[in-house]
């Protein structure tokens, strides 16, 4: 079971459905990408257990440029009072 802690600033990413996400950093992703071919699903997703501070949730991490975004819903933001720009603890859990 691979499971990760590491902080990001989270970001807001403007489209035609606009997200904000954390991106992992390169280490964690080097761990990600070396297990990614047993869990990946359609586009490189990897799905994975969340935790940023009390609040628990199920999503996928989203491959880009080498690295991963870990999307986080408004539900969570909202929760947890997290607005643009903040730096935000996430501990994930990669799902099989």
């Amino acid at each position: 079971m691979i499971r990760l802690e590491f902080s990001g600033e989270l970001w807001h990413w403007v489209g035609p459905a606009p997200w904000y996400f954390v991106t992992v950093p390169a280490e964690e992703c080097a761990v990600l990408q070396a297990a990614s071919k047993f869990v990946t699903y359609g586009w490189g997703m990897l799905p994975v257990n969340v935790w940023i501070g009390e609040t628990e949730y199920r999503t996928s991490l989203f491959p880009k440029e080498g690295r991963y975004l870990v999307p986080v819903k408004a539900s969570v933001r909202k929760a947890e009072h997290l607005e643009e720009g903040d730096e935000v603890t996430v501990r994930l859990e990669l799902r099989s």
